[in-house]
């Protein structure tokens, strides 16, 4: 059981509580996101460890008394009588063998528990995309009167991406941004970081090298442990290259007790992003629309459980403030079960609008991941005047990443004659009104 794949201590998983009082109704719940849930072999589990412990405390309490015995016998300089020491050393063997079953079953228990998703919310639809719902749309898609070209083309036109370049650096999957092309991608992250620095976040620049037990807590590991990129240097142990800021970011107080009146924690971080999972092969997915590394900005938040949904709604909010500073077309689409991911109990997709694909494409996701990383990385609060510990809700919302945004702003944007019009927010950093 030993190892970085798992963890020993604390309650980094689901709560088994709500499975042991109500399993049919965990079940039914899980069954939204899982093709089969079997509690069986859990539970039995279950049983038996406290069965044991039982058993462990009533052998611990037979041998305190016959060590009160022993005592008071040498208190009275009166020869002890050696079957009581035979005892004792009987009951110290069956504790310990009783202790080793228990650890065996705790890890069964554990590697488990930690294998499961999040219990989606009650409102979270069951199924994949085919049951996402488009909860609101924002402008109109843009009615050319005109042939109007992709995101590649233009980019070649204006030599702001280097594509052939950046497969010759890198591989597949990676380009290099280019003069105007460089100015309207950093553009953009200005832009990010000026809003969320307005709207009262922390701005946070993390590492980009993690360590495992940062992509357990952040609800990513085990089950996606092979989808990031990992570090072979000898002196990195089980380290690897950050997925998303979220990682970072679900980490900052792993093992901490906050105070009530520190909550809500709001912050946001730039960085690359590095993802092993991308490279499509489909041909609507060529140029930016998926790669192995992009900027992104993330949001994200510790709150107290009454309060995190107000929180989701904020940080959404946040989201979709930014594409409407830019005059981009998008909608809000809340998600199915099967189509969040498995650590999160809700998710809302802002999704741009791509016109040469024809379809939207996700720039942010806002999800609300409930206590499920505040347990697995032991993050808790304490409410004033009260000994008692709580965990914290967390979230998360992009806000937002740029390799789909910077197509469909190139995209939105073009004009007649080729040139493609620069949002008034981003013009201080460009320099210029239009790229011609």
């Amino acid at each position: 059981m030993e190892g970085p794949f798992y963890f020993k201590g604390g309650e980094k998983m689901l709560d088994i509580n709500l499975i042991r009082n109500d399993p049919e109704k965990v079940k039914a719940a899980l069954l939204k996101k899982l093709d089969e849930v079997d509690f069986t072999e859990l539970l039995g589990n279950d049983q038996k460890r406290r069965n044991i412990l039982v058993e462990v405390e009533a052998l611990k309490n037979q041998r305190n008394t016959i060590s009160k015995q022993v005592g008071v016998f040498k208190a009275k300089k009166m020869e002890v009588d050696p079957e009581l020491f035979e005892e004792v050393k009987n009951i110290t063997k069956k504790i310990e063998d009783y202790e080793k079953e228990l650890e065996t079953i705790e890890g069964e228990i554990n590697i488990y528990l930690q294998a499961l998703p999040n219990i989606p919310d009650d409102d979270v639809l069951p199924g994949g995309k085919e049951n996402n719902i488009v909860l609101r749309t924002f402008g109109e898609k843009p009615d050319f009167d005109f042939e109007h070209k992709s995101h590649i083309d233009l980019c070649r036109m204006h030599s702001l991406i280097d594509y052939e370049r950046g497969v010759k650096l890198s591989g597949n999957g990676f380009w290099i941004y280019r003069g105007y092309g460089a100015l309207l991608e950093w553009a953009l992250i200005n832009y990010f970081i000026e809003s969320h620095i307005k709207s009262g976040y922390e701005f946070i620049l993390p590492p980009h090298i993690l360590n495992y037990e940062a992509g357990f807590t952040a609800g990513q590991f085990p089950k996606f442990k092979d989808e990031v990129y990992k570090l072979n240097a000898r002196e990195s142990k089980d380290q690897f290259m950050l997925p998303t800021a979220e990682t970072a970011l679900a980490n900052i107080h792993k093992d901490e007790i906050l105070k009530e009146d520190e909550l809500p924690k709001r912050y946001f971080a730039y960085t690359p992003c590095y993802r092993v999972e991308a490279g499509s092969a489909r041909a609507s997915e060529r140029g930016m629309i998926r790669g192995h590394q992009f900027n992104k900005v993330e949001l994200f938040q510790y709150t107290k459980p009454e309060d995190s949904d107000s929180a989701h709604e904020e940080m959404l909010s946040m989201a979709e403030g930014i594409l409407q500073g830019l005059g981009l077309h998008y909608q809000v689409s809340k998600l199915a079960a099967r189509d969040c991911s498995a650590l999160m109990a809700k998710t809302v997709d802002v999704e741009i609008w791509i016109p040469s694909m024809n379809e939207y494409k996700e720039v942010s996701s806002a999800s609300n991941a409930r206590d499920y990383q505040a347990r697995r990385g032991m993050i808790r609060f304490k409410r004033d005047n009260s000994k008692k510990t709580e965990y914290v809700h967390t979230l998360n919302a992009s806000g937002l990443a740029t390799s789909r945004l910077f197509p469909a702003l190139i995209e939105q944007m073009q004009q007649k004659d080729g040139s493609i019009l620069i949002p008034e927010p981003l013009r201080k950093w460009v320099g210029v009104d239009y790229l011609k």
